[in-house]
């Protein structure tokens, strides 16, 4: 049987791509026949559900990508659990860093400083006109 007999024998492809298999088959310059072929990855075993998370690709140089598998083994997680913990604590400290800029922004621009007194009293000048108001208006 040659190599397009096997592939048309076998289970497991969709008839599309059974030609484009034939063709590899017949280019391969090696002596190992095979009995069968074997698909490890077929429609039937497509998830029926799309998936809820993404995948990147990075980059490491090799002494550094070293010390994330160490980390990993250390605290016995995968690598892509250590990572979403490392972008949540870099997403905080960024949050963090946005909010003391906005503090100096506020102080720069409006230097003066409040006493819990002075809230107290524009609170209470901000609710007695909201009150003026409704009471003309009902």
């Amino acid at each position: 049987m040659d190599e397009a007999a096997k592939v048309k024998s076998a289970h497991g492809p969709s008839p599309h791509l059974r030609p484009l298999l034939a063709v590899a088959l017949s280019k391969i310059k090696t002596a190992i026949v095979y009995d069968k072929i074997v698909f490890c990855h077929n429609a039937a075993m497509t998830p029926s559900r799309p998936r809820t998370s993404r995948v990147f690709t990075i980059s490491f140089p090799e002494e550094l990508a070293k010390q994330v598998v160490l980390v990993a083994e250390e605290e016995s997680r995968n690598i892509s659990e250590l990572f979403r913990e490392a972008f949540r604590a870099y997403r905080m400290e960024r949050n963090e860093r946005k909010l003391i800029a906005a503090r100096a922004d506020a102080a720069q621009r409006w230097p003066q400083t409040y006493t819990a007194a002075d809230v107290e009293a524009i609170v209470d000048e901000i609710r007695s006109e909201h009150y003026a108001q409704r009471k003309i208006t009902a």
